[in-house]
Order: C-alpha cells, then sequence, then structure tokens
C-alpha cells in the first residue's frame, strides 16, 4: 500500500509541478485533481488505522477494536458453534465406530488405582487367608502388568464398538450437553480474543486489506486527473 500510495501522489505531484512551471493550465489542472484525489484518498486510509489529532473518526479501528472483538465472537458463535450445527455434526458422525479414538487417551490413563481395587477385593474376600499363605499380595505382583495390559485392551476395544458409540453420541446430544460444550467454546473464543491488543487488530487488518487499500489511492489520482481534464476543457469553452 506504502508503495501504491507514494507512487500515486509522487506523480500526481510532478504532473502538477510541471503544469505550474510551463505555465499550462490544462496539466495544471490535471495534475492538481489527481493529487487531491490520491492524497485525500491516502489521507482517509491512514485515518482507518491511526489517529490523528484534531480530525474527528481517525483511527476508528483501534479505537472500536473492541466492537471488533465481539464481532467476531458472535459470528463464530451464531453462524459456526450453533446448537443446531453442533448437533449437526454429532448427528454425521453417528455410525462411525472410529470417529471417536480413545485409544491414545486410555494408554495414558494410569491404571495403577484399578489394579490396587483389585488387590484389595481379594484381600477382603474369602481368598485373603489363604493368600496369607503364599506371602500376601505381593504373590499378585507378577499379574500387575498383564492385568493393566488386559484392562487397557478391554477398554480400548469397548471404546471401538458400534453400540458404545451409540450411546455416546445419544448422550452428548442432549439439549443440556451441547449447551455446555456451546459454553465451553465460547469461554475458549472469549479467552483467545482476550489476548488481542489495538495494535495487534489494526496489523491483522492492513495485512488483510492492505493491497486492495493502496489501490483506492491509486484509483483517487487517476480519476481525479480525469475530473481535472473535464473542468479545464469545460473552463476553456467559456
Amino acid at each position: 500500500m506504502l508503495n501504491k500510495s507514494l507512487i500515486a501522489n509522487f506523480l500526481a505531484l510532478a504532473i502538477f509541478a510541471s503544469g505550474y512551471l510551463f505555465k499550462n493550465p490544462l496539466i495544471l489542472n490535471i495534475g492538481l485533481f489527481a493529487l487531491a484525489g490520491a492524497f485525500t484518498n491516502w489521507l482517509a486510509v491512514h485515518m482507518l488505522f491511526e489517529k490523528i489529532p484534531g480530525l474527528y473518526g481517525s483511527g476508528v479501528i483501534p479505537a472500536r477494536f473492541e466492537d471488533f472483538k465481539s464481532g467476531i465472537r458472535d459470528l463464530m458463535m451464531q453462524q459456526f458453534f450453533t446448537a443446531e450445527n453442533i448437533d449437526r455434526f454429532l448427528s454425521d458422525s453417528a455410525g462411525h465406530a472410529a470417529h471417536f479414538d480413545f485409544a491414545p487417551i486410555i494408554d495414558n490413563v494410569d491404571m495403577e488405582p484399578a489394579y490396587a481395587s483389585m488387590v484389595s477385593a481379594v484381600e477382603e474376600s474369602s481368598f485373603g487367608s489363604m493368600l496369607g499363605m503364599f506371602g500376601g499380595t505381593a504373590a499378585l505382583e507378577p499379574l500387575k502388568e498383564p492385568f493393566i495390559s488386559k484392562i487397557k485392551k478391554a477398554l480400548i476395544d469397548i471404546s471401538q464398538s458400534d453400540k458404545f458409540n451409540e450411546l455416546l453420541l445419544l448422550n452428548i446430544e442432549q439439549p443440556k450437553i451441547i449447551d455446555e460444550m456451546r459454553g465451553k467454546v465460547e469461554s475458549i473464543i472469549e479467552q483467545r480474543l482476550n489476548e488481542l491488543t489495538p495494535q495487534l487488530v489494526k496489523e491483522i487488518i492492513q495485512t488483510m486489506i492492505r493491497q486492495h487499500l493502496g489501490w483506492l489511492v491509486v484509483w483517487g489520482g487517476v480519476f481525479g486527473g480525469i475530473i481535472g481534464l473535464i473542468a479545464a476543457m469545460v473552463q476553456a469553452q467559456t
């Protein structure tokens, strides 16, 4: 945007200066109007992002960045993460048992408490006294790793069954659950938006529309020059 703006304003200024030096009213008018169009458009673009003392409305994007954040939040929650869209996503997932892959989670779960509960159950059962004859709970220690491995495999098999996923989807699709999911999503979006600053918002928007705003300055100079040409021609005929 900076290069386009500088070139447009420089060319307009050069045409104006040429008309002034060579006392040519036609070129002078074209240059003056072109400079006016390019400069005012550049100033308007600049005022979007920068506060200029004495010019009301300048720096509007940084000044209204709270509205900008609010607009993003409303867009995400009202257009993307609606209850209907979440419900549709979950419904589309029905019948795909592998969609919910709990294997990585189960592999990282600490099964020590499950093993301890099994040992405790054996101790409290009628086999507890017999276990004492073979060294107590230490006699079960060789069973610990195979027990944990078997439990994890069984849980993974269960989590990958169609029946489990059907029950899971049935419970997730309850209105209360969907509302809780939307609340968590909104909380995450809110947290991320709170990390934005006016300067960061300005940089994001400038990056997105820099090329297009630069052309506004160029076309401002072009149309200004055309208007200047027409004005000079009309003036010459009167």
